[in-house]
């Protein structure tokens, strides 16, 4: 399973995302696109969005906190 957040510090939205796969013990890499610009261009060419948060669950791109589909990709992918 491989889990990336694409985020930004200042973006609640994105905490909670965060918070929410670490309550449920899942492994993610966290990208900060405000301080990695090439981050921030592969997050752009993935999801066509600049909005943060992106998640990327094993090729499914999620844009925003989407606690339905973040959860059926996380099913999919165990």
């Amino acid at each position: 399973m491989s889990v990336t957040v694409y985020s930004t510090p200042t973006c609640p939205y994105c905490r909670a995302a965060k918070r929410y796969l670490a309550e449920r013990n899942i492994p993610f890499t966290d990208v900060d696109v405000s301080r990695d610009y090439a981050a921030a261009m592969e997050m752009i060419r993935k999801s066509g969005q600049q909005g943060v948060p992106v998640l990327d669950i094993n090729g499914e791109i999620i844009i925003g906190f989407d606690r339905p589909r973040i959860d059926a990709a996380l099913a999919a992918g165990y």
